[in-house]
């Protein structure tokens, strides 16, 4: 550990001397609390476990799991022993499992008990894995992590430094496979810096934690208020009226939001009847209609921002009403540039890429030094996003570059390639664009223009669940139509620009589930 480092284990020993009684965490579904001092014990536990279990510097823990302390210490445990957290996104088809852990292969692998038949399945093709266990002591048929020998007095520290890696996070999949970003401490540490400073997070603040721990957004804002002395509040599972329930209860203050779960709150607690005054601090991105009713209902404060899981979750952030519909201006240790693609600076209001330097940008993509370096040419991380700025510095956002054309149903990152390449499986169509369009609830939801083989049928819901099926029901669209003159280009590709164009319009949502 040198001098001037500081990791996220530091954090919890800093907390654990700092706040040592005082309650750090509070288990919603067991409705149990944690304090500081006892976050610390537990983690020193389990990373005595793990070096005994050979876990080293720079290995990589995997974990397949909804949120919950057991889920939390395990990054307090990964930062002890210097080795890589690899959260996996649980709402990803079992080949899309099975590649992002093959990909980083991890030494050993947590699950909970409801993705272990899952996790057994694809066991052929994880061959890093050296052992299986449970993510909750108690729950499950794999391997109770209780069960192995270690004590928390013969645990000892790794030597970390600020610019070692602490976890990989998978981005969606742009050139048809996920790509794992790497975040170090000094990334995670900045960001927490960034988000209690500017959304005033203090240790009197309660934080509900709601999104899931695999996603940078709801995990770093749990991570900055750990690091602030404030109390998470955890939910396992998003639950409207229970959201709505503990906000009032444990007197909630602030929360990260992706549409609709804000709306959802809202009116949950207006349909119980519950007390939401004290969500003073709402972060995210969300419609401008629930916006507005948020700060008109509990008066609160909502902050607009950019960023990427590549730039640990965010650029820029601004309270809404200083701007409306930007998406802020940039953070105390973030240059942000709107460049052309020869990486000139580009005038107020005109649209061009996104381009970031500063602590929070992640290492790279993992084994994949091509992007990285593509990625990070001339010294900036390009995001591969269009916006512009206003003549006050407000970021405006403009969507994405061709090359990278991204849809975000919800929050989530969604490829057109990627839904396009599967939507071709299907025997019955011979041509595809995938789009995003205007949806009141999602935001942006997804939409697939096909073109069908002569003398073939196939209606929506037909090719929905067809979708479906082979990869992450988020990224299914949510809409299709069928055109028998289909645009093309001279050489016979789609014309994306024309379908879009045609087709651009709202979603008709013919698949009522969520994405």
């Amino acid at each position: 550990m040198g001098l001037y480092d500081f990791s996220f284990y530091d954090l919890i020993c800093r907390n654990s001397h700092l706040y040592e009684n005082r309650a750090a965490w509070y288990e919603a579904e067991h409705e149990k609390t944690f304090t500081f001092g006892e976050v610390k014990d537990r983690v020193d536990r389990l990373a005595a476990i793990l070096q005994h279990a050979d876990i080293e510097k720079g290995d990589r823990i995997g974990v397949l799991g909804k949120n919950s302390f057991e889920y939390f210490l395990l990054y307090g445990a990964a930062s002890a022993l210097g080795a890589i957290a690899l959260p996996i996104n649980w709402r990803l088809s079992a080949e899309e499992i099975q590649f992002c852990l093959s990909d980083c292969e991890p030494k050993i692998l947590f699950a909970d008990a409801e993705y272990q038949d899952l996790v057994s399945r694809i066991k052929h093709g994880l061959t890093s894995v050296e052992g299986y266990y449970n993510l909750k002591d108690d729950a499950g048929g794999f391997t109770p992590v209780e069960s192995l020998s270690g004590r928390a007095d013969e645990f000892f520290p790794a030597d970390i430094s600020d610019d070692d890696g602490f976890m990989i996070v998978h981005t969606a999949a742009v050139d048809g496979r996920p790509r794992g970003a790497l975040l170090s401490h000094g990334n995670v540490m900045c960001t927490n810096l960034h988000l209690f400073y500017n959304l005033a997070i203090g240790s009197g603040d309660v934080h509900l934690n709601v999104l899931p721990m695999f996603h940078v957004a709801g995990l770093f804002l749990a991570f900055s208020s750990f690091h602030a002395g404030a109390l998470n509040v955890n939910m396992s599972r998003f639950d409207a009226e229970a959201a709505a329930t503990l906000i009032e209860e444990k007197g909630v203050t602030v929360l990260f939001d992706f549409s609709p779960v804000l709306a959802s709150i809202l009116e949950a607690g207006e349909k119980i009847k519950k007390d939401m005054s004290s969500l003073k601090t709402v972060a995210g991105i969300e419609t401008i209609k629930n916006i507005e009713y948020y700060q008109k209902t509990i008066g609160g404060t909502f902050y607009c921002l950019y960023g990427q899981t590549e730039t640990a979750g965010f650029a820029t952030l601004s309270r809404y009403d200083r701007c409306p519909g930007s998406a802020g201006s940039a953070l105390t240790m973030a240059r942000v540039r709107i460049v052309d693609d020869a990486d000139r600076d580009l005038c107020p209001g005109e649209i061009g890429e996104i381009a970031v330097k500063g602590p929070m940008i992640f290492k790279g993509y993992w084994n994949l030094p091509g992007p990285t370096d593509y990625t990070f040419r001339n010294g900036w991380h390009h995001t591969g996003d269009l916006g512009r700025f206003d003549a006050t510095g407000y970021l405006w956002y403009e969507g994405r570059k061709a090359e990278k054309e991204l849809i975000k149903p919800g929050g989530e990152n969604v490829y057109p390639a990627e839904v396009e390449h599967t939507i071709l499986e299907h025997p019955a169509v011979e041509a595809v664009v995938v789009i995003g369009v205007p949806d009141p609830k999602w935001k942006e939801a997804i939409k697939a223009v096909c073109r069908l083989k002569a003398g073939t049928q196939l209606d929506a819901p037909t090719l929905i669940r067809f979708v479906g099926e082979r990869i992450a029901s988020y990224k299914k669209p949510q809409s299709v139509e069928f055109l028998a003159d289909f645009p093309t280009l001279p050489n016979g590709e789609p014309d994306r620009e024309k379908i879009r164009s045609i087709c651009g319009g709202e979603s008709y949502n013919l698949n009522p589930d969520k994405p």
